[in-house]
């Protein structure tokens, strides 16, 4: 089993970015100020996939009024502007161009004068949207749990880690407890950052990922090795210690989103849910590619069975690297 997953773990190592977590939506706001002005906010990630330009698709009728103020804020950059629209937003459409080709969706928030507020999700599928209308709880639990979907399979740490876990612990109902003490762990940690009870910096977090990912490297290199580790013993304890640390990252990508007033609970827990059935979806792929790796004649050099360990503690070294260079940077 062990030479089995050797294959699955260098596929997955080879299609791993530098950058441990590429979650960055773009997020457009629109807010009615007056009858005619509306408040324009337009924030992008630094990091954007090469060739990729996102471009926010007003309404014809609105005209731009003075000059937008632009400043970095978090991972991205910020333009603020006003535009002037005789009539109001409502009725009228709005999208951004280029979702395709970037990769990532786009968050949309539309706050009306009359009260009424909009959340939205565009994607390359739906890149624009007619604002006549108050989001729903229906669209909020949507929109928020693929958003949820979307930040763990492409957060290449968490995965990796949750990867880690799989190898060290097997198959069976351990798994099974582990995997729920994760989720737990990060379940608690996520609500509490995200509700403001906890507060966190976001930076510090990140490195300490991306040392708990180093940690189960050297967790699974001592297992292979004969040793019977902590996290052998009690995974669950493991799994929920670091599971809290891993939540406060998902919070940080959270506050990135924002929280729809009015439905936060259940915001929160469609996002909660999201990154859970990612989570499942990447565990399930891992159990079908061993399957069929299994039906391989291949015969594995001793050496092999390192290979999982160091390639996943070579990344978290390389992320913990980079991530406290740039607390000091």
């Amino acid at each position: 089993m062990r030479k089995v997953m050797l294959l699955f773990v260098v596929l997955v190592l080879g299609a791993i970015p530098t950058a441990g977590h590429q979650f960055a939506p773009a997020l457009l706001e629109l807010e009615e100020t007056s009858l005619t002005r509306v408040t324009v906010s337009w924030k992008q990630p630094t990091v954007k996939v090469r060739g990729s330009e996102l471009r926010p698709v007003l309404p014809a009728a609105c005209s731009g009024v003075g000059a937008p103020v632009i400043e970095r804020e978090g991972t991205g950059m910020r333009a603020r502007w006003e535009i002037d629209c005789p009539t109001g937003l409502n009725g009228t459409s709005v999208g951004v161009e280029g979702i395709a080709s970037s990769r990532a969706d786009v968050l949309l928030r539309v706050d009306l004068l009359d009260g009424r507020a909009m959340r939205h999700v565009l994607t390359a599928d739906a890149p624009s949207y007619r604002i006549d209308g108050a989001t729903g709880a229906l669209d909020v639990l949507r929109d928020y749990g693929v958003l949820g979907v979307e930040h763990i399979l492409v957060g290449w740490d968490h995965l990796l880690f949750v990867l880690a876990l799989v190898l060290i612990v097997g198959w069976g109902r351990s798994l099974l407890f582990t995997i729920t003490a994760f989720t737990l762990g990060h379940s608690i940690t996520l609500g509490l950052a995200s509700l403001g009870v906890v507060t966190v910096p976001q930076a510090p977090v990140e490195a300490a990922i991306a040392i708990s990912i180093y940690v189960l490297a050297i967790e699974l290199m001592l297992t292979w090795r004969g040793h019977t580790t902590l996290t052998r013993r009690r995974p669950w304890l493991v799994a929920s210690a670091f599971g809290l640390l891993h939540g406060l990252g998902f919070a940080g990508a959270l506050s990135e989103i924002g929280l729809p007033s009015g439905e936060i609970p259940l915001a929160l827990f469609a996002f909660n849910l999201g990154i859970e059935l990612g989570q499942l979806l990447f565990v399930g792929a891992v159990l079908l590619v061993t399957a069929a790796a299994m039906r391989l004649p291949v015969v594995w050099p001793r050496w092999s069975v390192a290979v999982p360990a160091y390639g996943i503690g070579a990344m978290a070294v390389f992320w913990a690297i980079e991530r406290v260079v740039g607390l000091v940077v």
